[in-house]
């Protein structure tokens, strides 16, 4: 197995075309502050991003490269086909992540066929982005370095699950055998940062709690706006 993200708090740092931070050097600078403030690696969407922000980070954070694309025949969006694959393998990226998920790819892809070309092409590392156990499990048994929650409670068969789910990272953390476990997935406090790190992991990703201004804005607006003091005025 190859370990190239040390244990700590990875920061992905995204934005989607329809998003304000879309463009520019916005992200490759909040993956810059994400370094300042501790970060050990970045989780990054695009050739783009993942190139500037090895750029302005001097290559020393090892970046966890993906390509989110969506296609009409398939509910698999985080780099689903050799397509994305390849574009990964030119880019500066240390880890390539993928849904591994078992769920029909687009254009009859699949997880083995995306983990052997990569295998076969390139040094770098590789993430399997999992919603259940039996992905997990699958993905370690094929040799993926890494296996990382990134996706349950958004598949069909975990929707409505609440994350981040401690006892699933604990589940992964005793019967994944190669990989190493990473938590991804609804850690948006102190609280739930603590109760992954209770269950024994100790690589963790989080993203829209710190890199989505938007997403960070909403939650304090709830707050404000359901409180009783706020309801009265």
């Amino acid at each position: 197995m190859k370990n190239v993200i040390p244990k700590g708090l990875v920061v992905s740092c995204q934005a989607l075309k329809d998003e304000p931070l879309y463009g520019g050097n916005t992200i490759p600078k909040m993956a810059l502050a994400a370094k300042q403030g501790g970060a050990v690696g970045i989780r990054a969407n695009t050739v783009r991003d993942i190139n500037a922000i090895h750029r302005i980070t001097g290559g020393t954070l090892p970046i966890i490269g993906l390509i989110k694309k969506q296609y009409a025949d398939s509910p698999v969006y985080i780099t689903p086909t050799l397509k994305e694959v390849r574009a990964l393998i030119r880019s500066s990226c240390d880890v390539i992540a993928l849904d591994a998920t078992l769920r029909p790819r687009p254009e009859g892809a699949t997880v083995e066929t995306l983990y052997r070309y990569i295998r076969e092409h390139s040094e770098k590392a590789i993430m399997a982005d999992c919603a259940n156990y039996e992905d997990a499990i699958a993905a370690d048994k094929l040799g993926f370095d890494y296996v990382s929650t990134t996706l349950r409670s958004y598949t069909d068969d975990t929707a409505g699950f609440v994350i981040p789910d401690p006892e699933f990272c604990a589940q992964l953390l005793n019967d994944v055998k190669n990989a190493t476990v990473v938590a991804e997935g609804g850690i948006n406090s102190f609280a739930a940062l603590r109760s992954v790190l209770d269950s024994g992991i100790d690589h963790v990703i989080i993203g829209a709690a710190i890199t989505r201004p938007q997403v960070i804005t909403r939650v304090f607006v709830n707050v404000l706006e359901t409180h009783p003091n706020f309801a009265r005025s």
